[in-house]
Parts: structure tokens; sequence; C-alpha cells
């Protein structure tokens, strides 16, 4: 450390260090800070989660001091820094990695002496002077990380999947928009990348819109198991250390506190150990990884082009597409979207795997589990945005050139089978492979119909939905 930097001294289990005075954290978290220099994902990076802390521990202080367990002056500093940090102060002050081993103790210890030392500075105390608020004795009273840090875990996440929810139905409100823009427009369809029958283009987007739409139930559903917490179980589930009456009371100040209907977990040597919210959140989030990625492919093969390619719309054009070919413009925004698909996907085999580790009355694996479910929600809401506002806003059909493939598919006699007849619908079909002429225009040439009723056959209101049509062929 500079020397000239100013310092003040803490001690713990392992020794003395100096710390930075200007900081609000502690000997442990300093620790963690030397000892996990894993990955790039800092605590700091998830302020969802840093509130979740900060909550818990505004839940626990105003258990601990219902039941005479904190002064006065004590809770009112308590509450007022867990406030602050919930309003947006110090997520500087929450520099550990995410990926730890001790199974959260860093990062629960990093809120206790950041609270701590904040509520310190609102008593009038000096940073470090924890006789008057410590971080073990009074900010993390009745409580051990193994209830803590799962609590704020749960909190963050389900304060996540509402940020979540939104951003998703946002993206879903594009496509709907773009289904009732091309909704008259007519187009093949497409079965095993073969043409199949016609339909429109409109039904294509309101196609990706309801899988999407889908998705909201299952991932409101997963999300509710957040709101059961294990806070009281202290260190196994047994409540050693909290008196009688502490988790009831913490579990109806977190109901307050958030305005969420949380509940205490039936049987907290069972929860303490157990990760399957995460492991199911994470699986619900794969579910639209999933769906994202095949619309993704969607979009990328139906605007392939500009002339060789499906071009039956155009994505905005973003940045040149090559350094060597001039004019190549690439579909990069939903190319991203393919590849956050893939983080997300692979994230959620992580925390199954994490998820699978736990053993005996724990599971130390919940650090990494953790990080996966943040990151993959941040990962989809970015790409969410950026594929609403830089790609399917920006979407324009090229109308002519889907009628005319419409005109030029061999398929399209799919749909004149039920007035023409299936002998009549063979011969064209295959002299339109022979001759390469249209089936449109086959069906004209040979007076089978007038082109008032072929028109009548293939208009998009006609083709988008089972109908009967009163026309006989003449033929």
């Amino acid at each position: 450390m500079n020397k000239s930097v100013k310092t003040r001294t803490e001690s713990d289990l392992i020794g003395t260090r100096e710390i930075p005075s200007d900081v609000l954290y502690g000997v442990q978290t300093l620790r963690g800070i030397e000892n996990f220099v894993i990955s790039k994902f800092h605590l700091n990076e998830y302020p969802l989660f840093i509130n979740g802390l900060a909550m818990t521990k505004m839940g626990a202080a105003e258990a601990n001091h219902q039941l005479g367990l904190l002064t006065d002056e004590q809770y009112s500093a308590i509450i007022q820094a867990c406030k602050e940090i919930i309003e947006g102060n110090f997520y500087e002050q929450f520099p550990v990695d995410m990926i730890q081993g001790g199974a959260g103790t860093t990062t629960n210890m990093n809120a206790n002496e950041v609270i701590a030392n904040r509520a310190l500075e609102i008593m009038g105390h000096e940073r470090g002077q924890y006789m008057y608020c410590s971080p073990n004795d009074h900010v993390n009273r009745s409580q051990s990380t193994n209830d803590a840090y799962p609590t704020a875990i749960h909190l963050g996440m389900y304060a996540t999947h509402i940020k979540l929810k939104s951003h998703l139905e946002s993206l879903i409100d594009s496509f709907r928009k773009k289904g009732q823009e091309f909704a008259h427009i007519i187009k093949m369809g497409r079965t095993q990348l073969e043409d199949a029958v016609p339909m429109t283009l409109g039904q294509t987007f309101n196609g990706f819109a309801s899988i999407l739409q889908d998705e909201i139930s299952h991932l409101d559903y997963a999300a509710q198991d957040f709101l059961t917490v294990n806070m009281g179980a202290t260190a196994i589930g047994t409540g050693i250390c909290a008196e009688p009456g502490y988790a009831e009371k913490c579990v109806d100040a977190l109901c307050k506190i958030t305005g969420w209907n949380i509940k205490l977990s039936s049987d907290l040597v069972g929860a303490t150990s157990d990760t399957s919210c995460l492991v199911g959140y994470a699986s619900a989030m794969k579910r639209v990884a999933v769906k994202m990625n095949k619309i993704c492919n969607d979009l990328r093969l139906l605007a392939s082009g500009p002339r060789c390619g499906l071009g039956e719309f155009n994505l905005p054009a973003m940045q040149p597409g090559s350094s060597i070919m001039p004019g190549k413009v690439n579909p990069v925004i939903p190319e991203v979207m393919n590849q956050i698909a893939f983080k997300v996907m692979g994230n959620e085999l992580c925390v199954t795997m994490a998820g699978e580790a736990a053993q005996m009355e724990l599971n130390a694996m919940e650090p990494v589990m953790a990080q996966c479910c943040f990151e993959s929600a941040d990962l989809l809401m970015n790409g969410f945005d950026t594929l609403r506002t830089l790609c399917v806003d920006g979407i324009t059909a090229n109308e002519a050139h889907c009628i005319e493939e419409v005109h030029n598919s061999i398929g399209v006699v799919t749909a004149l089978n039920p007035i023409i007849g299936y002998k009549n619908s063979t011969k064209i079909a295959k002299e339109a492979l022979e001759t390469g002429k249209s089936v449109y225009q086959l069906v004209l040439d040979h007076g089978i119909l007038s082109k008032e009723e072929l028109d009548t056959i293939l208009s998009p209101e006609n083709m988008i939905h089972p109908v009967k049509l009163d026309i006989k062929p003449r033929n």
C-alpha cells in the first residue's frame, strides 16, 4: 500500500491490516479482494444485488430492534445507511469478485462493513470504531452468511425479474407493431427450409411476439420461488444465535420494505442448502434464449441478400460489413443477440452443475450461480433493447418481392388444391417444375380459374385462417 495513503487499522481472526481510510469496507472485504482476483464480474456491477443485501440487513435490523438487540441509535443509523445504499449510494464500496469461495461470506461481510462504517459516521464516530456499531455484532446480528446471502440473492433476483420482464414486453410490443404493419403482405411460408404454403409477413412477426409472450408466465412462475427466504436459519437452518420470533419479525419487515409477499420457508434446514430457485430461473431464462436464437436466425435468413438471398424484408444497415467487400452490410444486431443466447444457455448449464454440487447443509457454489443468473438477466435486457431499437423497429418489407415469390412458388398450389382438385393441382405443379413457369400463370393459361378468382383465393385475408370459398374450377 502506498505510504502516502492515510489508513486505519483493523483486525480479524487472521491478523491486523491497514485499511485505506477513505473506504467504507473493512478488513474482511480487503482479504476477499486480495484472495479472489478471479473475474471481471464484481459486486458493484450488480446494483440490484447490492440493494438486496441492503434490504436484507434492513429487515434484520428491524427485527433485532424489536427484540431489544440493538439500541435506538444503532438501529436508526443502520436503517439510514441501508436506505442510502438502496437509493444508489456507495455502490463503488462493493468491489469484491462475484465468484468467490466461502459460500458468499466475503460478499456478506462487504455489506456488513460498509453499513457499519456508514452507520458509525451517521452516529458521529470514526470508521473502524466498531465498539459502537460492529459489522458482526450489530449489522450481522441474528444472521449467518448462510441465510443473509441467499436472501439477498432472492431479493436482488426478484427485482431483476421485474426489470427483465419489462424489457421483454417492450420487445414483444415492437414485434406486434410490425405484425400489424405487415398484415397485408402475402409471402411464402417454409418448412424444413422448403416452400410450404402462403401466409402473411404479419403472421411471421406476430408469431415472434406470441412465442415470447408465452415466456412471461414461465418467468413469473420461476420468480415466485425467490419470494420464499430462509432468514432466521443462521448457519445450517437450526436458528442458532437467533432469538425466538426473530425469523418471523424479519420476514414481516422484509414484506414492508419491499412491498412483496415474502414468506418464510417451512423447513429452514432444507432451504439453507437448496438453490433450486436459481436453477429454475436460469432455466426460464434459457427458454427465452432458445426462442430469441430462433427468431434471430429467422431474421437473418429472411433478410438475406440483398439480391441473392430470401430478401423478404430489410434490416436497418448499422455498419459496413466487410474490410474487403465494398457495399456489404451484415445483420450484426441479430448476430449479437444470437451470441447472447449462447451465453445464457451456457450460464444455465453452470447454474445446474453448481446447484447439483450442494453438500450436507449448504451449497458452497452459490456465488457462481448468482453471478450467472444476474449476468444472464443483464445480457438479455441489453440484447432485447438493442434488437428492438437498432433492428426490429427499423425493419422494412419488400412487398413486391414477397408477392412475386408466392406467384412463382410451387407451394402455392396447396392453397388451390381444395378449389381445383388434386388432379389439376398435380398437373399444374408438374408443369411448373418442368417449364419454370409460375403456378399462378399456368392456372390462368389453362383457364382453370379467372384472374379475379385466383386473386381472391390468394388474397391475404383468405390465406391467414381456414375459409370456405364458393369458387368452382372451369376445367
